[in-house]
């Protein structure tokens, strides 16, 4: 067997293996938020990846729009098609056996026009498998988030700062700290909820906020930059596994320091090549 096919694709884990994992699923989340018990969502693009944080117990990977920064270097998550999140989606898809998959409805797929936005889900739900979709807005879109729901595809929302309207607001600052936004806040928080959304997410927010919203909805509230006082946290891979440097926000803890470790096994790996010290006898046929 070739170290590529060495481990058993999913699906294909021996049955005792597949039973003793919990499938996660939106009712799991409800029950967690009743039962008190943290939510963890991360996101991932990739098969290996996915692979890996759902085998360590995630409860819910995001396939984020933030791919269009960090696969591919964008400023913004404006570019990502909806074609490249199904792809993303789908490679993430493969390699899941118990998390939650939820992937990013794209910037124009949605908004403005709620055919369009059911087109874009159902799209994401037939070609990648997953299980639900996350869009950003309240009331404004709310014709868009009623329609998808009312076709079987569960929606989870995100308040707070949205990524996707970074050129209305013109930066990344924390929003709803004044009365005004903060009511606004949490009157589409609680729309959301009555429409149907089994989750939100709650982006760089007062911590006081986003635990008014918590303890007031029934539906869990994920936090990014949110405070600890949400039912649960949702962090960007590369952010936390130390792969990107270049962005280092308050809520931010990195994990681990992977761009400077990949970096040095490359240097290494270079050394070894040039020196002829790699391939060794052991490593040849």
């Amino acid at each position: 067997m070739s170290a590529r096919n060495a481990f058993p694709l999913p699906g294909h884990l021996p049955m005792s293996i597949q039973k003793e994992a919990r499938k996660i699923t939106t009712h799991t989340l409800q029950e967690m938020k009743r039962a008190g018990e943290r939510i963890s969502m991360l996101t991932a693009y990739d098969f290996s990846t996915a692979r890996i944080i759902d085998d360590a117990g995630i409860d819910v990977i995001l396939v984020g729009d933030s791919a269009s920064n960090v696969m591919a270097g964008h400023e913004t998550t404006l570019p990502i098609t909806l074609d490249q999140m199904i792809y993303h989606a789908s490679s993430v898809v493969r390699a899941v056996q118990r998390a939650l998959v939820v992937v990013d409805l794209p910037f124009g797929s949605y908004q403005g026009n709620s055919k369009e936005a059911l087109n874009s889900a159902i799209r994401i739900m037939k070609e990648s498998g997953a299980h639900s979709v996350k869009l950003e807005g309240g009331a404004n879109v709310r014709e868009s988030v009623e329609r998808i729901i009312s076709a079987g595809v569960p929606v989870m929302g995100h308040l707070g700062l949205t990524p996707q309207s970074i050129y209305k607001f013109g930066t990344y600052v924390v929003r709803a700290r004044e009365k005004e936004e903060a009511q606004r806040l949490m009157e589409d928080a609680r729309l959301l909820e009555t429409i149907g959304c089994f989750a939100i997410v709650l982006e760089k927010i007062p911590a006081s906020l986003a635990r008014k919203v918590a303890s007031t909805l029934k539906i869990p509230v994920i936090g990014i930059g949110a405070g600890g006082e949400t039912d649960g946290q949702v962090l960007v891979l590369h952010d936390m596994m130390g792969i990107n440097k270049d962005f280092s926000p308050r809520f931010l803890r990195r994990y681990l320091n992977l761009y400077d470790d990949m970096k040095n096994a490359a240097q290494q790996y270079i050394r070894d090549v040039q020196s002829g010290d790699f391939p060794n006898q052991e490593e040849q046929y």
